[in-house]
């Protein structure tokens, strides 16, 4: 497991258990709840109608049959419906596109691989409304089949039909694992990215279309991701959720702390810090090519790490982010193009100096999506595992442990969060869950 080193610092831009004491936390982020994340290339409830599968070969008037060796695709759980029913909802799809860092990185990508993409077969996983597929299709793409097993996919077709494109743009509405296309691809888009990077468990969608249509050597978009976490201190935050009641109107309401810290901090939190809430240097939890990753490598993710503060300061938890990099086959260039994202330009950004930068074999072709908490913001935000209290550590004190992402037995969709953490010499673990 990498932590640290080529990847660079990320910045492109509790009740614990002490000494063998453990409290394992039950709560969790309520993404379909709340509607802040996706349903993307995923499945629709096979009693409602999933066993009619679409088939390009049926829009196209071509007949092929599964290779026998071939797997079967999981099953598509309760919890599978109702998170892609979630996706159903426009304000989702709204929030995505008017994300600028998002949408803009994504289309300027597309336009700075058009050479990959003009005139070649392209799959979108979890297309959404559609807007990737459309901005390949305006690239020049010879077709585009947009994948998405929630009911926006009717839209999505409307959408296209709206555009004059329909004639390029085959919106197939199921899982990837599901449909299927009777063609090889030349280049795979999809913004699979949850919070904390992993959540919500997407990407294992986009390698399912990887292994199952990639022509060898064909372009991904995004074609890298990197995982960075790093301790925070965000006295703020405690002081407004916790400290606020030990005078409320005169009145000594301190009982409530213990319950108020449980509700505040059992659970990760997607919200928004800034680069001076960082006490050190982030490291990689985790880093993925695309071209290579496999779908077993996702159950569970697990990286050591050891920081050293900046600074004399209470370590309130740790917070985690990610970039992504849109870069095509080292043999084929990409277009270099005269605009410049927000994104990529936040990527090239370092709060400690450009010695700690992600190092890349094209600085100059690497276009990067960060959500760093010195870059532009985005609906991803950061993610936040808060301790129940905090921690006191001095400048260059060391800060060091692991944490294991895994996926949760419950619901695939879910994550589990183990951390263990050590400094001056006292222990903790924190365990939570992103739901």
């Amino acid at each position: 497991m990498q932590s640290g080193g080529d990847y660079g610092n990320g910045f492109h831009g509790d009740h614990h258990r002490e000494l063998g004491w453990e409290e394992k936390q039950v709560g969790g982020l309520s993404s379909f709840g709340r509607a802040k994340r996706r349903s993307r290339g995923g499945a629709r409830d096979p009693r409602d109608g999933l066993a009619n599968v679409p088939r390009v070969s049926d829009q196209l008037g071509e007949q092929k049959s599964l290779e026998t060796t071939e797997s079967s695709p999981p099953p598509c759980t309760d919890f599978d419906v109702a998170y892609f029913h979630s996706y159903a909802h426009v304000g989702i799809h709204e929030e995505m596109i008017k994300d600028r860092a998002r949408t803009e990185t994504y289309r300027e990508a597309i336009m700075q691989h058009q050479n990959l993409i003009q005139g070649k077969v392209v799959v979108d996983v979890g297309c959404g409304t559609g807007i990737l597929s459309i901005f390949c299709a305006q690239a020049g793409a010879k077709r585009v089949y947009a994948v998405d097993a929630s009911d926006i996919a009717v839209q999505a077709k409307e959408v296209v039909k709206a555009n004059g494109l329909s004639d390029k743009v085959i919106v197939l509405h199921g899982r990837v694992e599901d449909v299927e296309i009777d063609e090889e691809v030349d280049v795979i888009i999809s913004e699979w990215m949850g919070y904390m990077l992993l959540y919500e468990s997407m990407l294992g969608s986009v390698i399912t279309a990887r292994d199952r249509w990639l022509k060898p050597g064909g372009l991904i978009l995004p074609s890298h991701a990197t995982l960075y976490m790093a301790p925070i201190s965000h006295p703020d935050r405690y002081s407004h959720s916790i400290d606020f009641w030990r005078n409320v109107y005169g009145i000594d309401m301190s009982a409530m702390m213990q319950l108020a810290k449980q509700c505040a901090f059992e659970e990760p939190s997607v919200e928004s810090i800034s680069g001076e809430n960082v006490l050190t240097w982030p490291e990689v939890v985790k880093h993925i090519d695309c071209q290579t990753i496999k779908i077993q490598e996702l159950d569970s993710v697990t990286a050591r790490y050891k920081f050293k503060s900046m600074m004399r300061a209470p370590m309130h938890g740790f917070a985690f982010w990610f970039d992504v990099e849109f870069s095509g086959p080292a043999s084929s260039p990409a277009k270099t193009t005269s605009a410049t994202s927000v994104a990529s330009v936040s990527s090239s950004m370092s709060l400690f100096g450009e010695g700690n930068q992600k190092k890349r074999s094209n600085p100059s072709d690497a276009l990067v999506l960060s959500t760093s908490p010195e870059a532009p913001p985005t609906h991803w935000q950061q993610a936040i595992v808060y301790f129940y209290d905090p921690i006191d550590v001095e400048q260059d004190q060391v800060i060091e442990g692991s944490v294991t992402l895994s996926q949760s037995k419950e619901n695939r969709r879910f994550m589990n969060i183990h951390l263990e953490y050590s400094s001056a010499g006292r222990s903790f673990v924190k365990e939570s869950v992103m739901r």
